[in-house]
């Protein structure tokens, strides 16, 4: 098993900047790829950005490249999402995911945080 616990989200004005946190415990070495996704109300979860164990694989939607960063730090089992340039259609309850692949579907992903809001303001 492994637990994801997100940390980080919070309101922030459009063109600000947020960065989130994802802690990683349990049996993390089974964990190649780590993950973020988002779901708005009203909206499916989907997929926003993924790196692979040794960091050096990344993978991210279109509607945030340039925005957003996604890094791990092993030693930690944490994983990163540094999101710049936020916009109000950025909002929505952010999900981090241990998974196999590096790939943008959910389905690949076998463990899920609990997630944390992040709004962004006009």
């Amino acid at each position: 098993q492994v637990q994801l616990v997100e940390s980080g989200g919070g309101l922030v004005q459009a063109g600000g900047s947020l960065r989130l946190s994802c802690a990683a415990s349990g049996r993390t070495s089974r964990s190649v790829a780590m993950g973020w996704f988002r779901q708005a109300p009203g909206k499916e979860r989907e997929f926003v950005a993924a790196i692979t164990w040794t960091g050096r694989g990344t993978n991210y939607a279109d509607s945030v490249k340039g925005r957003f960063t996604i890094s791990r730090d092993n030693a930690k089992n944490t994983v990163y999402l540094q999101m710049n340039s936020l916009k109000p259609e950025d909002t929505a309850v952010y999900y981090c995911a241990a998974g196999s692949r590096v790939v943008p579907t959910a389905d690949a992903y076998s463990y899920w945080g609990q997630g944390t809001q992040v709004t962004v303001s006009s």
